[in-house]
């Protein structure tokens, strides 16, 4: 059994869609970032970084103790070798893998997290700063884009962890004001992946959170 500790952002859905996509047991963890889950002494036992989401598996390959892990590049990683799915076993499709997982954890992720916070967080719209994180968003989005006009998918031919990761963040292109006119093969990805029925109830899994204000959290997946 995996303990899932999330809140339903594009960092949360990632690992609900790894889980579903993965076919393993899991219960969620249901957690409210607004009042402060993050920093309560039980999750910082797992993870000092205070950062959502965060997992542990109490049944580890090999057995052993309980293994916690944070970060969504290495829950995604984990989860990956766990269920020996998702990650290409070629040489070159595995390391296209690893190297746009490590791209959307320290660009495309951060750049959209930014834009968002000064797009409807900010207390006042800062010009320079919505201006410089829109026109990153908008070189990020290109970059995808002549990506997927090579492959299928961002490590090649397969869906992999590189694509359920990025694919959160680009769920978010509307609420941000960006369009997928001009990415017309990021357009074309992001329908795929969108149809998948694992990816839907990864989602859902976050409708429904914000529903019941938690009370999914004792909830078991994948029994």
């Amino acid at each position: 059994m995996i303990d899932l500790w999330y809140a339903p952002t594009p960092n949360g859905w990632k690992i609900s869609i790894m889980l579903e996509e993965c076919g393993l047991p899991y219960r969620l963890r249901a957690m409210d970032l607004g009042a402060g889950d993050q920093t309560s002494e039980a999750y910082r036992a797992i993870t000092l970084t205070g950062k959502m989401p965060a997992i542990v598996d109490r049944d580890p390959p090999g057995g052993g103790a309980p293994v916690s892990v944070f970060e969504t590049g290495a829950i995604l990683w984990y989860l990956a070798e766990k269920s020996g799915r998702f990650l290409p076993a070629d040489l070159a499709g595995r390391t296209a893998a690893h190297a746009w997982l490590m791209w959307q954890v320290s660009s495309l992720g951060p750049m959209l997290g930014q834009h968002g916070h000064f797009l409807f967080y900010a207390p006042s719209h800062e010009p320079y700063a919505l201006g410089r994180f829109r026109d990153e968003a908008q070189r990020l989005y290109g970059v995808l884009d002549q990506r997927l006009a090579q492959a299928p998918f961002l490590a090649g031919a397969d869906y992999s962890i590189a694509d359920i990761a990025c694919f959160p963040w680009i769920m978010t292109h509307k609420a941000q004001r960006l369009s997928l006119d001009g990415f017309p093969a990021v357009a074309r990805w992001f329908a795929a992946i969108r149809a998948r029925e694992a990816v839907q109830r990864g989602l859902t899994l976050a409708r429904e959170e914000r529903m019941l204000g938690g009370e999914r959290g004792r909830k078991v997946h994948g029994e």
